[in-house]
């Protein structure tokens, strides 16, 4: 992915550099809104970094004159401001994503891929397909092989999500936020039991398992004919 990253704090911004290219990314850093603001089409970006409090003018606001300009690259917003209305109005001024400083890597690098692939998927497909589980939009109906599934409405808008994201895995923190809009955790065990239901229903009896859970770090749903491909 080429990504741009506007952090004015020079050592944050060179220790995500480094951890971001090391996975095989490039990277463009600018330390100022003003400086991001004079590179911010200077693209095309898969995905924008952008810390909300910048020295000259805030992230948010080189976000909103972005937008108005009609660029339209997936921004993840990085901030120490993480109550609920701060992670509001980030979302409201034109971002995509919100996550809160302090973070673990992994977690943000998960929700860049994810924004990055979503960008690229066309929203108004009428079905999704992952092996032979095919999700039609249309009708809401979900089905493997031909046979039908029933799930509910949340089943569905969980695995609408995960095939969405197929291939990648999806922490908890992101499907409480797309699935059940929540952006705080309520330390419940809801999302697990929903992955266990749906996992259940699509996989149960098959020879072949789609939903897999990754320790410690969340949900995968795997197309075995994909990986076959490559």
């Amino acid at each position: 992915m080429r990504i741009f990253l506007v952090e004015d704090d020079l050592q944050q911004a060179q220790q995500l550099i480094v951890a971001l290219e090391g996975r095989g990314h490039v990277v463009d850093h600018a330390a100022s809104g003003f400086e991001a603001l004079g590179k911010v089409h200077g693209g095309p970006w898969d995905v924008m970094i952008f810390d909300r409090m910048l020295p000259e003018m805030d992230g948010l606001t080189v976000i909103e004159q972005m937008r108005q300009d009609g660029n339209h690259t997936p921004v993840l917003i990085l901030s120490a401001l993480g109550q609920v209305d701060d992670r509001v109005l980030g979302l409201r001024s034109g971002g995509d994503d919100y996550l809160s400083k302090p973070y673990a890597f992994e977690e943000l690098l998960a929700r860049i891929e994810i924004l990055a692939a979503r960008a690229k998927t066309d929203p108004q497909a009428t079905s999704l397909k992952v092996a032979d589980l095919v999700l039609s939009r249309l009708d809401q109906q979900v089905a493997r092989g031909g046979a039908e599934i029933v799930l509910q409405p949340k089943e569905y808008k969980l695995l609408e999500y995960l095939m969405q994201n197929v291939g990648r895995v999806v922490t908890r923190t992101l499907l409480l936020q797309h699935v059940w809009n929540l952006n705080f955790d309520p330390q419940t065990n809801v999302v697990d039991v929903h992955v266990s239901r749906l996992r259940s229903k699509i996989d149960k009896g098959r020879q072949v398992p789609l939903l897999r859970t990754v320790r410690g770090k969340g949900y995968i749903l795997e197309d075995p004919s994909a990986e076959n491909d490559t």
